[in-house]
């Protein structure tokens, strides 16, 4: 790989299948490059760790509940002793109604891929399909170059 890439292969792939799967290198770096890539190219870019997240369709598409960390403290006779439960808008589609006009569109990109399951890579290859101005990129795992495919291919081949 040289070592200044163009990332039109990158971008094409991604613009094609609507959500990929990527491997890169553990030293990290080449996520950057490719985010910059992105973002020169009209792409506005939105990280998220895959972890913890919980319900993907709920946290990416709809309002949800959410509950802070429990602190030792109890309300007694005000709210739930679990505590108070705070409502949040969805991320993926928040961020694409607050997109400026000359955006071509929001860009996905979640690292720690490899801890969602079969199901949920699913739900992520077919929300991009429903969704025509979202594009998501999973990181998957490490390899020695950053390599990538689409996720639909991800899932055949497991």
């Amino acid at each position: 790989m040289p070592l200044l890439t163009t990332g039109k292969a990158f971008i094409r792939d991604l613009e094609q299948s609507g959500a990929l799967g990527t491997y890169a290198p553990l030293e990290g770096g080449f996520e950057g490059r490719y985010q910059r890539r992105l973002r020169t190219l009209g792409y506005d870019t939105f990280r998220l760790s895959a972890r913890g997240l919980g319900d993907l369709a709920a946290y990416l598409t709809r309002v949800h509940g959410v509950r802070p960390a429990h602190l030792g403290k109890k309300n007694i006779g005000q709210d739930a002793m679990v505590g108070p439960v705070y409502f949040i808008p969805p991320v993926a589609t928040y961020q694409i109604e607050s997109l400026p006009p000359q955006s071509k569109g929001l860009v996905l990109w979640m690292i720690e891929g490899f801890v969602l399951s079969r199901q949920e890579l699913e739900y992520l290859a077919n929300l991009a399909k429903v969704e025509p101005k979202l594009k998501i990129i999973v990181e998957l795992g490490g390899d020695r170059a950053f390599r990538w495919q689409p996720l639909a291919e991800v899932l055949n081949a497991a």
